[in-house]
C-alpha cells in the first residue's frame, strides 16, 4: 500500500519561510513524478507544483513562481517545497501527491492526473 505523508505545516507570520516534506513509502523505487496542491477553505484544490521523477522539469503555478521551489530527494524517497515570502492567500492545506506511471514525461497539473494523496498539513498564514 502506497502512503504519502505530509509534514512541516504551521501557523507563520507574513513574509515568513516554511519547508514542507511528503515522505513515501510502500512501493520499490521513485520513478514517478509528484506534485503539490493545495486548498482553501471553500476553495477547489489548486495545483501548487510538480517534479519529474528525475528532477528535471518542475512547473509551478504562477501565482508561486519565485517564491516557491519544489525538489525530491529519491534516495529518501520524500519531496520537497520550500516556501518562502508567504503570503495570506498561501493559508490552505497542502497535499503531496503521486503519479502511478513510471518514467513518465508529462508533468500533469491536475488533481484527477494524480493516483496517490497524503492526508494533508495545514499551512497557516498570519498578517
Amino acid at each position: 500500500q502506497v502512503q504519502l505523508a505530509e509534514s512541516g505545516g504551521g501557523l507563520v507570520q507574513v513574509g515568513s519561510s516554511l519547508r514542507l516534506s511528503c515522505a513515501g513509502s510502500g512501493r520499490s523505487g521513485t520513478p514517478y513524478n509528484m506534485a503539490w496542491f493545495r486548498q482553501a477553505p471553500g476553495k477547489e484544490r489548486e495545483f501548487v507544483a510538480a517534479i519529474t521523477w528525475s528532477s528535471g522539469v518542475t512547473r509551478y503555478v504562477d501565482s508561486v513562481k519565485g517564491r516557491f521551489t519544489i525538489s525530491r530527494n529519491n534516495a529518501e524517497n520524500t519531496i520537497y517545497l520550500q516556501m518562502s515570502s508567504l503570503k495570506p492567500e498561501d493559508t490552505a492545506v497542502y497535499y503531496c501527491a503521486s503519479d502511478n506511471i513510471p518514467y513518465r514525461s508529462l508533468v500533469p497539473t491536475r488533481p484527477e492526473e494524480y493516483y496517490y494523496w497524503g492526508q494533508g498539513t495545514q499551512v497557516t498564514v498570519s498578517s
